[in-house]
């Protein structure tokens, strides 16, 4: 099944694709590759999750921001590629948690967009390298921030 229909299939609603708010572009795209600039947790009405994991927000709190920003880097695909079905697979996530000194489920919390990534792409192309670390503040106060690399045709 390719990730348009799983899309509609699992019933999911994209946000907005996020604009730059600095100096990048949201997508950059070499060869067969398109690589995401970091993403945030951007709900449909635009708004973004914020808060500290381990403080504002627990665990189960943080891995829906994570997912949500999977869907704010799904939204940036279609926008830039014209639709998901150029994606051939999922290369690289690097997912950052704004979190507390103390807490260490930074890869449960990734879980949430990876999850999300498999359900649309499938188990074999949905399922990339992957990095899961910790900050001790990310821009505006987000909760999630997560960049990735996609194989496109």
């Amino acid at each position: 099944m390719n990730p348009e229909t799983k899309l509609r299939e699992l019933n999911l609603q994209l946000p907005p694709a996020p604009k730059p708010v600095a100096v990048y572009k949201p997508l950059v795209v070499v060869g067969n590759l398109a690589y995401v600039s970091g993403h945030g947790p951007l709900n449909l009405d635009k708004s973004l999750i914020l808060g500290r994991v381990g403080a504002d927000l627990d665990l189960e709190s943080g891995k829906l921001a994570a997912r949500q920003v999977g869907l704010a880097i799904l939204a940036t695909l279609r926008s830039e590629l014209g639709n998901l079905d150029r994606v051939k697979r999922v290369i690289k996530v690097l997912g950052m948690v704004n979190c507390t000194p103390e807490f260490h489920d930074h890869p449960k919390v990734i879980n949430g967009c990876s999850e999300l990534f498999a359900e649309v792409f499938g188990p074999e192309n949905g399922i990339g390298a992957r990095s899961a670390v910790g900050m001790g503040s990310l821009p505006g106060n987000i909760a999630v921030e997560i960049e990735a690399i996609f194989e496109i045709a």
